[in-house]
């Protein structure tokens, strides 16, 4: 899948759900659920044991229409590019790490930095990120979206750490390019109730697509 059409469905989507679990299978028991919700962008974090092998599972089950998988965490190049050899069709990563951001752009896959203040934003923007992942999120709420928009209007921002379903509003309307969601969505996973994952994807679809209309 093109570099576009990724990011373009996650726009669309507007929410990457990140995927961190105890073991592999349980990871794609989540997977499953995530994407019985109708979620599509799928994020799975390097926290993940086996995780590359998991994310190589996920492509070798689902062709990249049914599922958009990227790597989560991912603090390096070296790792970056195990992912996506492996399946990955974008990266993200709790800070900012140039050679990353360069080895994403060489293969061009999507790629989305860790940042917190206008100045780490600026700096991965310049590197080349498609998106700047603001994490995490919950120190500061929706207000740091708007705060950092204001200086820099066109950063396309995806907020993650503290987004639920009670303020998804709020970051969209904060002006989010799209949420990252973990937790809140996988919840239920903890109690093995992947039914509840499955209802809690819908939600989170409805109160995104709601939010977007009524701006």
């Amino acid at each position: 899948m093109s570099k576009e059409a990724s990011l373009q469905r996650i726009k669309d989507t507007g929410i990457v759900a990140v995927v961190r679990a105890e073991s592999a299978e349980k990871a794609m028991k989540i997977v499953e659920s995530i994407k019985a919700g109708g979620l599509e962008a799928i994020e799975i974090t390097m926290t993940v044991p086996g995780a590359v092998d998991v994310i190589k599972e996920v492509t070798d089950n689902y062709s990249s229409d049914e599922i958009l998988v990227g790597a989560g965490s991912v603090l390096d190049a070296e790792t970056a590019r195990a992912c996506i050899l492996a399946g990955a069709e974008y990266i993200v990563g709790p800070t900012f790490d140039e050679e990353t951001v360069r080895l994403c752009n060489r293969y061009q896959k999507p790629v989305m930095p860790g940042a917190m203040s206008v100045t780490e934003v600026k700096n991965a923007m310049d590197a080349g990120a498609d998106v700047v992942k603001v994490f995490p999120a919950t120190l500061f709420g929706p207000k740091i979206i708007r705060a950092i928009k204001g200086p820099i209007p066109q950063a396309p921002l995806l907020p993650t750490g503290g987004v639920n379903l009670d303020n998804v509003k709020d970051w969209i309307d904060a002006g989010s390019y799209a949420v990252g969601v973990g937790s809140a969505l996988i919840a239920g996973a903890e109690e093995g109730d992947y039914e509840r994952v499955t209802r809690t994807a819908e939600q989170f679809i409805t109160k995104i697509k709601e939010a977007r209309q009524n701006k």
